[in-house]
């Protein structure tokens, strides 16, 4: 019997939609992320919520705290806590690249989407330059004037 083609490579089952908003991205790149079983069951469930999550340095090494992912309600005795630290795959080289950007130049790491990936869960992270609010209101406009041209556009036809 195949199996279900619901959880494809690309398949998003959690996004930071704020993250946006609140920041302007400077740079992408891919984590794995250290799971418990029942955890990764849960989140093929959809069952993930990375609104309030944020990534730091916890020695050399990366953690995402905050993340909610809900109790799978078949693991009984062997689930696990909803919100932990978990920690961050990622090369050495690339660690010591974000630690050094964190602390020179007063960056942060953002979670922005947990996806599927041949297999495995990724989590997309970004370092990021928090906006101020002047900066908001100009993405604002510039999207508000986007949206004019495209109706436009659209109109005219």
């Amino acid at each position: 019997m195949p199996r279900s083609t619901k959880n494809k490579d690309g398949h998003i089952f959690a996004a930071n939609r704020r993250a946006l908003h609140n920041y302007a991205l400077i740079e992408r790149l891919e984590a794995g992320i250290e799971l418990y079983g029942s955890e990764v069951k849960s989140i093929r469930d959809n069952k993930a919520s990375l609104a309030e999550a944020y990534c730091q340095f916890k020695g050399d090494e990366l953690f995402l705290y905050q993340a909610h992912i809900a109790e799978y309600t078949l693991a009984h005795a062997r689930n696990h806590a909803t919100v932990r630290p978990r920690k961050l795959l990622l090369h050495r080289r690339e660690l010591d690249r974000l630690h050094d950007a964190i602390q020179l130049q007063g960056l942060a790491i953002i979670p922005l989407k947990l996806y599927a990936k041949g297999g495995m869960i990724k989590l997309e992270i970004a370092l990021a330059r928090g906006k101020k609010v002047h900066d908001k209101r100009a993405s604002i406009k510039e999207r508000d004037q986007k949206r004019e041209i495209d109706r436009a556009k659209r109109e005219h036809r």
